[in-house]
C-alpha cells in the first residue's frame, strides 16, 4: 500500500496575508502541518502543492517535496481541494507513480498530531471507508437558529422552537484540518465528501478556524494550552 500526504499551501490570501507562512507560536504555519505528516512514518511522499516559490523553498527546507509547482488554474480563489488533489494525483500518475491513499493536509492546522494522522488511515483501512474526516459537534443546534426576514429575526425551523437542546439531533461540521481518502475512489466520485464517509468527533480545544487576525490569536493560545497540559 501506497501513501501520500498532500498539503495544500497556496501563495495567495487575503484576509491573513502571507498566512500560510506567518509566524506562529514561533514558526511558520505549514511546518506544523509539514512535521506532523513526516513523523506519522506512514507516508511514501509528503509533499506540497503551492504556486508560490518562497512556500516551496521553506517546504523542501523542512523535509517535504515540491515536485512541481501549482498551476494558475488551481491557485486563484475559487479552486476547491478536490481540484488541488486531482491535480497532484493525475501529475504524479504522469510521472509514473500511484497512491492507494491520499492524505490531503491544510497548511494552518497545527493542531493536528501525527498520531491521528496515522488512526486516521487505520480507519480507513478498517472501515472500508471513502473518507475519514475529522468533525466537530455545532456547539448551538442549527435547528434553533434565527434568521432576518425584511427587518425582523424570526426563527428558520419555528417546529424546533420549543425543543430542548438535548432532544435535537446532534449535527456536525468540518474542522477545517484534513481529509483521508480512498485514491480509487477519490478518483471515481471527485468529491471529498464521499458515499462511505467516516468521522473522528475533536473536541472544542482541538479544533479552531483561522480566518482573520482575531483567530490567529485565539489559535495560538489555544495550541500554547494544549501544549502545556500534554507536556506535563
Amino acid at each position: 500500500m501506497s501513501n501520500i500526504a498532500i498539503i495544500t499551501a497556496r501563495g495567495g490570501s487575503k484576509r491573513i496575508p502571507r498566512k500560510n507562512i506567518k509566524e506562529f507560536v514561533g514558526k511558520p504555519i505549514l511546518l506544523y502541518s509539514i512535521e506532523v505528516a513526516l513523523n506519522s512514518k506512514i507516508f511514501d511522499e509528503v509533499m506540497v502543492s503551492t504556486d508560490d516559490e518562497e512556500i516551496a523553498r521553506l517546504a523542501i527546507q523542512a523535509g517535504a517535496n515540491v515536485p512541481f509547482l501549482r498551476s494558475n488554474a488551481n491557485a486563484d480563489d475559487y479552486a476547491t481541494t478536490s481540484d488541488v488533489i486531482s491535480e497532484v494525483i493525475n501529475e504524479y500518475d504522469n510521472r509514473g507513480q500511484n497512491f492507494d491513499v491520499i492524505c490531503c493536509i491544510y497548511p494552518t492546522a497545527p493542531f493536528i498530531t501525527s498520531d491521528r494522522l496515522r488512526e486516521t488511515v487505520e480507519l480507513l483501512i478498517s472501515k472500508q471507508a471513502d473518507c475519514v474526516l475529522p468533525v466537530l459537534k455545532f456547539s448551538f443546534p442549527p435547528q434553533r437558529g434565527l434568521v432576518m426576514n425584511g427587518k425582523w429575526m424570526e426563527a428558520k425551523w419555528p417546529e424546533f422552537a420549543q425543543f430542548r437542546s438535548q432532544d435535537l439531533e446532534p449535527i456536525y461540521h468540518d474542522a477545517g484540518q484534513f481529509y483521508t481518502l480512498n485514491c480509487k475512489s477519490f478518483l471515481a466520485q471527485k468529491k471529498i465528501y464521499m458515499e462511505k464517509t467516516y468521522p473522528i468527533i475533536l473536541s472544542e480545544i482541538e479544533v479552531q478556524d483561522i480566518d482573520n487576525e482575531d483567530d490567529w490569536i485565539l489559535a495560538e493560545q489555544k495550541y500554547l494550552y494544549l501544549h502545556k497540559n500534554f507536556d506535563k
